[in-house]
């Protein structure tokens, strides 16, 4: 098979599994799985919390938010999860960015779930790890702050 052969089986490829995504997903979680927003750690300077929770489901997600004066500057996660989890930790993160702690707070599943016009209800479950995520996230803050 030469190089151009190639290149155009796995351009066929990707087109397919795309289509095939498409199919169980809409174009919002299908584009954020295929390109997270703050995907990675924070470097450590700028972490002022960090928080691992494993879902009932298996998949672990991990934020780390950086948060000067109750205002989440920066956010960002980790997660071993599926393209809904990648999708739903990925929304999370732009909803809470420059917003109050007691906003992200607030921020529920069904806000999330929202935010990404409508997980399939298999997967629903995504968007209630991610929130518990990043609540217990917040519970540690507040935690650390009082000390």
């Amino acid at each position: 098979m030469t190089k151009d052969n190639f290149d155009k089986f796995v351009e066929e490829l990707q087109k397919e599994l795309m289509e095939k995504e498409l199919q169980d997903y809409n174009k919002t979680i299908v584009n954020l799985f295929h390109n997270p927003q703050n995907w990675g750690r924070l470097p450590e300077t700028e972490v002022s919390v960090s928080q691992t929770y494993k879902g009932p489901c298996g998949d672990t997600m991990q934020y780390f938010l950086n948060i000067e004066n109750d205002i989440i500057k920066k956010a960002s996660f980790i997660t071993d999860g599926c393209g809904a989890s990648v999708a739903t930790a990925s929304q999370t993160t732009m909803l809470i960015t420059d917003k109050s702690i007691d906003y992200a707070e607030q921020l529920t599943a069904e806000d999330i779930d929202k935010a990404l016009d409508g997980l399939p209800e298999d997967h629903k479950h995504c968007a209630e790890l991610s929130a518990r995520t990043l609540h217990r996230a917040i519970i540690k803050y507040k935690r650390n702050k009082k000390k």
